[in-house]
């Protein structure tokens, strides 16, 4: 069995600023913050953001958690709704195609929450594609959550899993890194904003301008 774990935001959709956008409107509706400061989201976990932008507002996240989320998952869909969000090229064909071959099976490994990332592939009818996963609910560390996801892999499949044949898609070179960490191949893809000088230099086994060619993906794989 070849098992895919898919990073979600810059490899298989772009949000258009949905999250940042929930997570300001909560934040303003809960604390009267006006501005979310700026920190560094790509190939973060919602954990490792949430603490940096209540930190910033002199807040501890753990501290709010539960409330917080619940209003955050809430307004996700409206968000989602209201931003220019979008698949990636080729992602849909191509969930499509390896949903139909019974040797594999399909995962994610994403710094969204789980409900933050239902929510996402909900919106874009992509749920049903994946069984299994890692979230970035309480890691900060990206490799924390590929350590979950192998574990929910493994848990998933049982004795049809193959640790020669696991792969991860990302866009960061967070998600290269991570994917090491559970001794995994690799396919990074340049949709999320790395360059592909920065995503080459993490060393993964194969870059990719898009998902939108699917014989190459198949290819590197070694499923044709």
């Amino acid at each position: 069995m070849h098992t895919i774990l898919f990073d979600i935001d810059g490899t298989l959709l772009r949000c258009g600023g949905a999250g940042l956008a929930a997570i300001g409107q909560v934040m303003g509706e809960l604390f009267g913050v006006k501005q979310l400061g700026k920190v560094p989201v790509h190939g973060r976990t919602d954990e490792g953001i949430l603490n940096d932008l209540f930190a910033q507002s002199s807040l501890v996240f753990d501290d709010h958690r539960d409330e917080f989320n619940q209003k955050y998952w809430a307004k996700l869909p409206e968000t989602l709704g209201e931003s220019p969000s979008y698949l990636l090229p080729g992602v849909s064909v191509l969930l499509e195609q390896l949903a139909l071959r019974e040797d594999v099976a399909m995962g994610v490994l994403t710094g969204n929450a789980e409900r933050a990332a239902a929510v996402k592939l909900r919106h874009f009818n992509l749920e049903h594609f994946f069984k299994f996963g890692g979230f970035g609910d309480f890691h900060s560390d990206r490799n924390d959550v590929a350590r979950i996801a192998l574990a929910s892999a493994r848990s998933f499949l049982g004795d049809r899993f193959d640790a020669s044949r696991l792969w991860v898609i990302g866009d960061t070179v967070n998600d290269i890194v991570c994917a090491r960490a559970i001794n995994a191949k690799v396919i990074a893809v340049e949709t999320g904003g790395a360059s592909m000088s920065e995503l080459e230099a993490a060393a993964p086994d194969s870059v990719l301008p898009s998902l939108k060619d699917h014989h190459e993906f198949f290819e590197t794989l070694g499923l044709v």
